[in-house]
C-alpha cells in the first residue's frame, strides 16, 4: 500500500488538512483504500448461475446422457469460478451497484471507527477514497450535514475523482481538503481555545 501515497504526498495532505482546520472548528480525516471488499462471492455466484443454465442448453440441444452433462456442468463451474475470481479479472464482474454500496458501507464505519462522530461540536468530515472502486466521498457529522447541501461535497467529489483518474490522486486530495476547509469555515469558523481532535495524517488502507 506505501505504494499509492507517497511520502511527500502524505506530507502534503497532512500539511493541507492542518492548513484547512486552521480557519474551522470542523475536523478534517482522511482514508484512501485500494478497494473497499474483496467480492469472492461474485465470481462464484456468476459461475453458479452459468452452471446452472448450461443444462437447460445440452438437455434441449444434445443427446447426452445425464452423466456426461453433469460432468460438463461441474467443470464450468469450477472453470468459470478460477477464472472470474483471478485478481485481474474479479473487479471487472462486480456490478457497479455493488462497487458503490460496499464502498458506501465502508465509508460509514470507517466515520464511527474513527470516532468523528465523538468530536465536542459533532463537526467531523471524513474524506474517503476507494481506488478500485473509483469511489469518492465525503461523510460529515450531524452538525455540518444540517449546514451544507450535499451537492455542495458532490462537487467537490467529481473534482477529486477526476485527478485520480488523471493519476494525480494526492492533488486531488489536497484541493478536496482545501475545498472542504473552505465550506467548513463559513458555517463553523474557528473559534477561541478550539482543540485539534483527530489526526491530521493520512490513514492508508
Amino acid at each position: 500500500m506505501n505504494d499509492i501515497v507517497s511520502k511527500e504526498d502524505r506530507r502534503r495532505i497532512g500539511a493541507a488538512v492542518k492548513a484547512a482546520e486552521a480557519k474551522t472548528s470542523g475536523e478534517i480525516f482522511v482514508v484512501v483504500a485500494r478497494q473497499s471488499d474483496d467480492y469472492r462471492f461474485i465470481p462464484i455466484l456468476w459461475a453458479t448461475l452459468a452452471a446452472l443454465i448450461e443444462p437447460l442448453a445440452l438437455i434441449y440441444a444434445t443427446s447426452l446422457p445425464a452423466s456426461i452433462i453433469y460432468a460438463m456442468q461441474l467443470a464450468a463451474f469450477v472453470i468459470l469460478a478460477f477464472v472470474l475470481s483471478l485478481p485481474s479479472v474479479r473487479p471487472q464482474v462486480v456490478p457497479s451497484g455493488i462497487k458503490h454500496a460496499r464502498a458506501k458501507a465502508l465509508a460509514v464505519q470507517l466515520f464511527l471507527a474513527h470516532g468523528l462522530h465523538t468530536t465536542e461540536a459533532r463537526t467531523g468530515v471524513l474524506i474517503f477514497v476507494s481506488l478500485a472502486e473509483r469511489h469518492a466521498e465525503i461523510v460529515a457529522d450531524t452538525g455540518i450535514a444540517s449546514r451544507v447541501d450535499q451537492k455542495t461535497w458532490d462537487a467537490a467529489m467529481a473534482a477529486l475523482l477526476a485527478e485520480i483518474r488523471a493519476g494525480r490522486l494526492a492533488d486531488g486530495l489536497v484541493a478536496a481538503i482545501a475545498a472542504t476547509g473552505t465550506e467548513l469555515a463559513k458555517h463553523f469558523p474557528r473559534r477561541a481555545g478550539d482543540r485539534d481532535e483527530l489526526p491530521n495524517e493520512l490513514v492508508v488502507l
